[in-house]
């Protein structure tokens, strides 16, 4: 078995803002969990996973720039009609690679900005468009197939290229094109791919987004299947007053900072408990 793993799951904007005020707010604590020897990006998960293991910025650094006008950043609205989309997909789903399919059929015919332009915005979001020498995982999922991946440094695909892919949310922004196949949002599979830690004796979750269904596996159930495999398990999930924060629109670049104090906030009551678990 594995030593430390984190898990930081997805949740637009909003997301990034409230799990980096977290990490802030533990490293504030005494508890860094920089030193995990695995951590698991899906979705906003991947651009915190993907700046925290740069080691070029402290957890207080990351939390200084969620602070600060979201330049560059252009609002996004995951309307009535595609939330719909999403709920009639875990019904008619059989399991998460056909769901994956349906929700990549929605992507593709999507009419949404163009790739490059998202590319570059995921590129401006990131301190290093470097694999970093800490293991991190990137989730996404096939468009065409549905099939799941996580990849890694070892896979030969830029960084900016595999948190474009983890970020593309269906039917809001573009699939993205790597090794000639097309790739969406790893939050499809799952909000936080938690799965990923199995085999690592501790494990802290980070999940913005708490709700599952049919084909796809909420975050607590997943911890509370890591931790029936005999791993040590801490889940955080927003509390009130982070949800408060969030507001109704994860994709506004105005919530970011109000999420990241939330976070900050947030991490006081949770820091004993992962202490204990983290050392």
């Amino acid at each position: 078995m594995g030593d430390t793993a984190l898990v930081l799951g997805g949740g637009g904007l909003t997301g990034i803002g409230w799990e980096i005020g977290v990490l802030h707010g533990l490293a504030r604590a005494g508890v860094d969990l920089t030193t995990a020897g695995l951590v698991v990006g899906t979705s906003a998960g991947s651009v915190v996973g993907a700046q925290l293991t740069s080691g070029l910025l402290t957890p207080e650094e990351l939390y200084e720039r969620q602070l600060v006008p979201p330049d560059g950043e252009t609002a996004a609205h995951m309307g009535a009609m595609i939330m719909a989309r999403f709920a009639w997909g875990v019904v008619r789903s059989r399991d998460a690679k056909s769901y994956g399919m349906r929700m990549g059929r929605m992507a593709l015919a999507a009419r949404t900005p163009r790739e490059a332009e998202r590319r570059a915005v995921i590129a401006q979001r990131l301190v290093s468009h470097e694999w970093p020498a800490r293991r991190l995982v990137v989730t996404a999922v096939d468009a065409v197939t549905g099939e799941f991946r996580a990849f890694g440094a070892g896979d030969g695909v830029p960084l900016v290229d595999a948190v474009s892919a983890s970020c593309a949310v269906p039917g809001v922004w573009p699939p993205v094109t790597i090794g000639g196949r097309r790739w969406i949002d790893g939050g499809v599979r799952s909000a936080a791919n938690a799965d990923l830690a199995s085999g690592y004796a501790r494990v802290v979750v980070l999940a913005p987004v708490t709700v599952g269904g049919g084909p796809v596996p909420a975050a607590r159930a997943q911890a509370a299947r890591l931790a029936a495999e005999g791993s040590r398990v801490v889940l955080i999930t927003p509390d009130r007053a982070a949800r408060d924060a969030f507001g109704r629109n994860v994709l506004d670049p105005e919530r970011r900072a109000p999420a990241a104090r939330a976070g900050l906030a947030q991490a006081a009551a949770h820091a004993e408990d992962v202490a204990r678990v983290w050392s």
